[in-house]
C-alpha cells in the first residue's frame, strides 16, 4: 500500500448526475423511490470499499440549470429525502460513511442537530453532513415564510468572471454559518458520560453534563441544551460543495472537508490555493480543512467505451451533456492515472459522480478500485472506526463545554 492511499467517495443523485441516465438501459427508473434501489448502490459502494456516499437533495425539483422546473418533462422531475435514505441504508451496511444533504436556508438548526445526530447513532459512528444553501424564489414558495429573489443574468456573469455576488447572496451564507454553528454546539450540549442510567437512583442524566448553547446571533437564537446526547463520533463529519472564493470562505468557517470542482485542462493547482487562501482570510484553526475534488464519470464498460455512453446518453437528452465539475469519460485505469496526479499537486481525495449510477457506479468498485490497488494506491479493506478515522479526521473532538 502506497504511503498515502487515495480517498475516494461517490455522490449519488437518483439515476445518475447525466439528465438521461433514467433511460440508459441498465437503469431502474421504475425503482428510483424505492429503499432497495437505495440499498443496492450503497452495498455496491461498500462493495468497493469507497470511504463513503453522499446523497444529493434538494429543495427544488431537478431541472436544466437556469430553467424552470415545470418546464421540464424529459427528466427525473422528483426527489426523496436524503436524510430519510440516509436512515434507511444505515442498519444494512457497516463500514461506508453517509453524508446526506440538508439544506440550512429554511430549515431549524436544531432539527438538523438532531437529525444527524440520530443518524450517527443508527450507523454506529457514520454520519456526515452536507451543508446546502437554498437560494432560489422557487425553494423560498414552497415555504411562504420569506422572500428570495433569483440572481438575474448579470448578476451571474459578473459572479462568474470574478466570484463576486450580491448581498443577498452573502447573507445566505452569513446565515448557513450561523446554522452550522448551533448545530455544532448542540452537538457538544451533552458531555460524553452525561447518560447515567443508574436503575437504583433513579438518575437516567446527570444534569450537570447537560450544557446551553445560548447561541444570539442575527439570524437564529438557540438556547439548548440538544434533545439527544452527543452523536457517537462527537462531531459527525461536516461537508460543503463549493466554487468561488465567498463559499472556499464559508467551508473553511464550517466544514472539514470541501468538495472542488476543478476543470480537467486547468488541474486542481488553482483551486488548492484559492481555498488555502479562503481559509487563511477567515484564519482557520485546528485541523487543516480537506480538499475533495468531484469529477462526473462515464466509465468503459463491457459494452460501450465511457465516450460511447455519454454521446448516446447526449443522443437521448437532446443537448449536450454539462456539468460545473470536470467530466470524464474513458477507462478505470486513465481514471486511475488522472487520480494519482491530482493526489499530488494538492487534493486530498476525490468525490466521484457516477453519470449514470447504476453502470458507473459498478465500474468504480470493479474497475477502478481495482485498478488503484494494483498501483498500491486503495485499501484492499475496511479499518474499524468511524467516519472521522476513515476519512483521516481527528477520531476523538474536545467537547467545548466538557468540564475539566
Amino acid at each position: 500500500m502506497a504511503p498515502n492511499p487515495l480517498h475516494i467517495g461517490v455522490a449519488l443523485d437518483g439515476a445518475g448526475w447525466h439528465p438521461a441516465a433514467w433511460r440508459a438501459p441498465n437503469s431502474r427508473p421504475t425503482e428510483l423511490f424505492a429503499a432497495g434501489y437505495w440499498t443496492d448502490l450503497v452495498a455496491t459502494a461498500q462493495r468497493g470499499l469507497l470511504d463513503f456516499v453522499s446523497i444529493e437533495d434538494s429543495l427544488a425539483i431537478p431541472a436544466r440549470r437556469h430553467a424552470p422546473s415545470d418546464d421540464i418533462t424529459d427528466r427525473v422531475g422528483a426527489r426523496i429525502d436524503a436524510h430519510l435514505i440516509a436512515a434507511r441504508v444505515a442498519p444494512v451496511t457497516r463500514h461506508i460513511g453517509l453524508i446526506p444533504t440538508v439544506t440550512t436556508t429554511h430549515t431549524e438548526p436544531f432539527h438538523v442537530s438532531k437529525a444527524i445526530a440520530t443518524l450517527d447513532y443508527t450507523s454506529l459512528g457514520r454520519a456526515g453532513w452536507q451543508v446546502r444553501v437554498s437560494g432560489t424564489a422557487e425553494e423560498a414558495a414552497h415555504f411562504g415564510r420569506r422572500e428570495l429573489r433569483d440572481l438575474t443574468g448579470a448578476e451571474l456573469a459578473q459572479a462568474h468572471a470574478s466570484g463576486a455576488f450580491p448581498r443577498h447572496v452573502h447573507d445566505l451564507f452569513d446565515e448557513a454559518v450561523d446554522a452550522v454553528e448551533v448545530v455544532r454546539r448542540l452537538w457538544d450540549s451533552w458531555e460524553d458520560g452525561a447518560e447515567i442510567r443508574d436503575v437504583a437512583a433513579r438518575r437516567f442524566i446527570d444534569r450537570d453534563k447537560l450544557h446551553y448553547v445560548d447561541f444570539e446571533g442575527r439570524f437564529f437564537s438557540v438556547r439548548g441544551p440538544s434533545i439527544t446526547p452527543r452523536p457517537p463520533q462527537g462531531q459527525p463529519v461536516v461537508t460543503a460543495l463549493a466554487h468561488a472564493p465567498l463559499i472556499y470562505e464559508f467551508a473553511a468557517r464550517t466544514a472539514d472537508v470541501v468538495f472542488v470542482t476543478p476543470t480537467l485542462e486547468s488541474g486542481p493547482g488553482p483551486i488548492v490555493d484559492q481555498v488555502a487562501a479562503a481559509a487563511a482570510r477567515v484564519e482557520r484553526d485546528g485541523e487543516p480543512l480537506r480538499i475533495y475534488a468531484d469529477i462526473v464519470v462515464f466509465l468503459d464498460t463491457d459494452e460501450a467505451s465511457g465516450p460511447r455512453r455519454l454521446a448516446r446518453l447526449n443522443e437521448l437528452a437532446g443537448h449536450e451533456f454539462s456539468s460545473d465539475a470536470a467530466i470524464f469519460a474513458g477507462s478505470a485505469d486513465d481514471l486511475a492515472d488522472l487520480l494519482g496526479a491530482w493526489s499530488e499537486r494538492g487534493i486530498d481525495g476525490f468525490r466521484l459522480r457516477p453519470g449514470a449510477a447504476v453502470d458507473d457506479l459498478a465500474s468504480i468498485a470493479d474497475r477502478l478500485v481495482p485498478a488503484l490497488q494494483s498501483r498500491g494506491a486503495f485499501r484492499t479493506g475496511y479499518p474499524e472506526g468511524s467516519l472521522r478515522s476513515l476519512l483521516g479526521l481527528s477520531a476523538t473532538v474536545p467537547n467545548r463545554y466538557a468540564t475539566a
